[in-house]
């Protein structure tokens, strides 16, 4: 099976490669990159006009199964994934039971064969994600995991966090780290500030994310381990990873499309579609993010994919759970707000969406090299259009980003040399 991909405008950061160029996929691999390929044996794809990326690969999304198969599935997921120009996702394990096992992980690895996308896995720093006992790392390297994380809580016991890190160093495995200290936080539902004090809610002090990234640098810098810091939101918090890098501290991090885009004053217009953890910040911080893509201290675009059943969202703000779907929404508003406002050329959004957290997760991706796997998205840049969570692939439609009207969007996925989505 051939597939030939004609006059499209090749984006490629781990090439340097931005042109007009054909691209020939022969099964799952790309063959041959080349200014006019003929192939009389390929079905053609014109993509006059389109741009030919890498298949975006996002490090931080939450599949639900095993457990919560009401909020998503690992198919739902998959497909919410493709539609959005994903072709791999790596899981988080707050899922019931945890991934903490080599059973569960298992279970997740057969359920992801079958789905649209590439599938990986984030095994748990603790088992049951309680904090205080260590998940069996081993085993869970030797099932096939990419990283280990609690992602939704912070391993408070500093001892046990020390020990993980010095772990996955001999492992070779990334810590993925979700910062919040728990001592600091007095209610999930808002970033305190002018905002919360307006609503009379105590809120999540930007201090509370700060103070554990400062750790877990730091331990990051004894250990020698790489500590990948997630969904970051402040201003101070940027400059003591930007710190940390200059310094050689093995540290990456990522920011998410809500956080770079929305600010506080949101959850007073949309309510809980608006929160999330940690929660949307002040517009300084967001200002600082977007600065922070720009020069390269921040690595990488995540969505932190989180569905929520409406009933568990349409709620008391302060009961309300936490997170918002991004898997489809993602790409339009990194293209509309990064690239078409703001001028960020779209190779580096690429490295950013695709080849850095490929690199980071020691996984296949973010290139299209001859010999690769043909994971590819195709993107329409000026192709407008309008956030509809009713016809949303995810299981579930909790988004802040409803009605937006966005300029950019992935029109077709290619997986392994498949389609597995298509607007074309």
């Amino acid at each position: 099976m051939k597939t030939l991909i004609k006059d499209g405008w090749l984006v490629d950061p781990s090439q340097n490669l931005f042109g007009v160029y054909d691209i020939l996929i022969e099964e799952d691999k790309i063959v041959k990159i080349h200014e006019n390929i003929v192939d009389e044996e390929a079905t053609v794809i014109q993509a006059s006009g389109l741009y030919i990326c890498p298949g975006l690969v996002d490090m931080h999304v939450h599949l639900r199964e095993p457990g919560y198969e009401y909020k998503e599935t690992i198919e739902s997921g998959a497909l919410a994934a493709v539609a959005g120009g994903f072709t791999s996702i790596a899981c988080m394990p707050n899922t019931n039971p945890v991934i903490d096992n080599k059973e569960v992980v298992e279970y997740v690895k057969n359920k992801g064969k079958n789905s649209k996308c590439n599938v990986y896995i984030m095994g748990s720093i603790t088992k049951n994600l309680d904090g205080e006992e260590k998940s069996p790392y081993k085993e869970l390297a030797k099932s096939g995991i990419v990283a280990i994380t609690d992602d939704g809580k912070t391993v408070m016991n500093t001892r046990i966090m020390y020990e993980a890190m010095m772990d996955a160093k001999a492992l070779g495995m990334p810590v993925s780290v979700h910062c919040e200290d728990a001592y600091l936080v007095y209610d999930r539902s808002i970033n305190k500030g002018k905002v919360s004090e307006k609503l009379n809610l105590t809120g999540v002090p930007a201090l509370a994310e700060e103070i554990i990234i400062w750790r877990d640098t730091v331990l990051a810098d004894i250990t020698e381990c790489h500590v990948h810091i997630q969904h970051i939101s402040t201003k101070k918090g940027l400059d003591l990873i930007r710190d940390a890098k200059k310094n050689g501290v093995m540290v990456s991090c990522e920011v998410t499309p809500h956080h770079i885009t929305l600010t506080e004053e949101e959850v007073e217009k949309i309510g809980t579609n608006a929160k999330m953890s940690p929660p949307l910040r002040k517009k300084e911080d967001v200002e600082a993010l977007i600065q922070g893509l720009f020069e390269g201290t921040i690595d990488v675009i995540a969505t932190d994919h989180a569905p929520h059943s409406r009933e568990e969202k349409d709620s008391d703000l302060t009961k309300a759970a936490n997170g918002i779907v991004g898997l489809e929404t993602s790409l339009g508003i990194a293209l509309t707000e990064l690239v078409h406002k703001r001028n960020m050329p779209l190779p580096m959004l690429i490295d950013k969406m695709s080849r850095k957290p490929s690199e980071l997760l020691k996984i296949p991706g973010g290139t299209l090299k001859a010999g690769s796997f043909a994971d590819i998205v195709i993107i329409d840049l000026e192709k407008e259009w309008t956030v509809d969570r009713d016809k949303f692939y995810s299981k579930s439609k909790n988004s802040p980003f409803q009605g937006r009207k966005l300029k950019g969007k992935a029109i077709a996925t290619i997986v392994r040399g498949q389609i597995q989505y298509s607007e074309m």
